[in-house]
């Protein structure tokens, strides 16, 4: 069986394309760092020659998403953004089903389902909602943020080199266990609906951001909240990112993917609490009621 995975050039792509083919299956793997609307109908339709299944990987919340500035952070427009990921996803479906591919695979993100009116969140479900409806039977696989993605939450929050966050909790998982479970759904039987996998433990979004950023990137820059800050375009909740009560569980936790990191013994390790070096920051508008809570 032939599979193939789009990917944006990132981890994500290649580990999933090394456990497909531990599964025993010939596997190609097509990188579009521009994303999937960077491709033409031909070479996509070259891709899936004799393919059976698809795994799409190239639908992420990341600083590409948008324009970062040092002012504001990820600046995003939201528009643009939905349209863009809207005729990708159906040039991919309609080559899809000219090759008579049996299964789509689709990596989107835990909570979309509630958070799916705002930002990168909204294109997400919009995408979700056209796989859904395609004809072609799916597997949905919603993740929470993985260790590696820490960076990039961190990036798109950055103004004036302070990292501001929502105070939402997260169960953060690793690229690895994830990549595990895409191979693992693309081999299988479809789905047809929706699978979650959240790390084993249970974290503050600052405390995680805060700790990969000493421990895997040597930087100190501080981490704040803020009920104002957005993710990737999106308000939060303080529970919109946590998965149900039937989502996979992975194995790895967060203290043993940075014991493998460089510069780990200067780790600060997340706790359960509040931020400690929660600040006010300047208001944006005539109230700074429920800034930073502490």
């Amino acid at each position: 069986m032939k599979v193939v995975v789009f990917d944006d050039g990132g981890l994500i792509g290649a580990e999933t394309a090394l456990w497909v083919r531990d599964h025993g299956h010939e596997v190609d793997l097509v990188s579009a760092p521009g994303g999937l609307g960077s491709l033409t109908g031909e070479e996509i339709a070259e891709s899936l020659r004799h393919c059976s299944v698809v795994i799409d990987l190239s639908r992420q919340p990341s600083p590409n998403t948008g324009i970062i500035t040092d002012d504001h952070g990820l600046v995003m427009d939201e528009e643009a953004l939905v349209a863009a990921w809207r005729r990708s996803t159906s040039a991919l479906l309609q080559a899809e089903t000219a090759a008579g591919v049996e299964h789509h695979v689709s990596l989107s993100v835990v909570g979309v389902e509630r958070i799916g009116s705002e930002g990168a969140f909204r294109a997400l479900q919009a995408h979700e909602t056209m796989v859904q409806r395609s004809g072609i039977p799916y597997s949905i696989v919603r993740s929470t943020q993985m260790f590696e993605s820490a960076e990039d939450i961190a990036t798109a929050g950055t103004e004036d080199w302070i990292v501001w966050v929502p105070p939402v909790e997260v169960r953060p998982v690793s690229l690895t266990d994830v990549a595990i479970l895409l191979a693992h759904t693309a081999v299988s039987r479809p789905l047809i609906g929706v699978r979650e996998i959240a790390g084993p433990e249970k974290f503050r979004l600052d405390a995680f951001v805060r700790t990969a950023l000493t421990t895997v990137h040597a930087e100190h820059r501080h981490v704040l909240t803020d009920v104002r800050s957005p993710f990737f375009g999106a308000r939060l909740r303080p529970t919109d990112l946590l998965p149900g009560v039937d989502a996979f569980v992975a194995r790895t936790s967060y203290r043993e993917w940075c014991a493998s990191r460089p510069g780990r013994e200067s780790a600060e390790w997340p706790g359960g609490g509040e931020s400690p070096d929660c600040a006010h920051r300047p208001p944006h508008g005539p109230s700074d009621e429920g800034c930073c809570r502490e």
